[in-house]
């Protein structure tokens, strides 16, 4: 036979389960409040990073750039502490800062077109019997290449640099005022896979050619050499900074 509870012993239940205002539940709460607005603020800056919006595709193809970026840099950095070493250490400090200064004219004078190149690359040739190519498809070829990572071209007998220019005179192509004739060859030192497909794009340089009634071919080179050089002019007006005074 079961009794029913009487009202105080109620009472002591409820009062057990009713939390009691300590210290340690205090702290507790705060614990959980702080918490609590930790989360929120991560949400918040997860929903303004815009990232949620994306598809997997693009969060992979952003987490693919970031960690190649990140490999480029450590590379980078790796290069630096090795010459930075080398400079700082005590018996090979001047050969470490010679070849570091050879390094830097070599890559001066191959972008400056002051010295020959040598490398793996592609021959492109333009034969255009009927004349019809002109200064700008020429031009639009050297921007694919240089976009598909070329580092050294020559077109003709012309080194090309950042400031050769392209014109159409009486009917011939003229590059920094050499006036080139059919065929047209460019050479190009860079990734010769990369730049021969850059030319056969849709719509590309092959196609323009094709268009003017002219024929292109595009030969990948495992060893190519630019012999062309272009003389740098005498600066009229600019002079470098002096040194500071100590």
């Amino acid at each position: 036979m079961t009794t029913q509870p009487s009202r105080s012993s109620w009472g002591t239940l409820i009062r057990m389960a009713r939390p009691r205002a300590t210290r340690a539940n205090a702290l507790a709460a705060l614990l959980a409040i702080g918490l609590g607005f930790a989360i929120a603020t991560q949400v918040q800056q997860t929903s303004q990073s815009g990232l949620e919006q994306l598809r997997e595709d693009e969060l992979v193809r952003i987490l693919d750039d970031v960690s190649q970026e990140q490999g480029r840099l450590g590379t980078d950095t790796r290069a630096l502490e090795v010459t930075r070493d080398r400079l700082l250490s005590g018996a090979d400090s001047g050969s470490a800062a010679l070849k570091s200064a050879q390094d830097r004219l070599d890559t001066l004078g191959i972008l400056t077109g002051t010295v020959p190149a040598t490398g793996p690359g592609v021959v492109i040739t333009i034969t255009d019997p009927s004349h019809k190519v002109t200064s700008a498809l020429l031009l639009d070829a050297l921007q694919e290449l240089r976009d598909a990572g070329a580092e050294a071209v020559q077109i003709g007998d012309v080194r090309v640099v950042a400031n050769t220019w392209f014109a159409d005179v009486d009917g011939a192509v003229q590059v920094s005022g050499q006036q080139l004739s059919s065929p047209y060859v460019i050479r190009a030192i860079g990734d010769s896979a990369t730049m021969a497909s850059a030319m056969d794009i849709p719509g590309g340089v092959t196609d323009s050619v094709r268009g003017q009634n002219a024929q292109s071919t595009v030969e990948q080179e495992k060893s190519l050499s630019i012999t062309a050089l272009h003389s740098l002019p005498e600066p009229r007006y600019a002079r470098p900074v002096p040194a500071p005074s100590k």
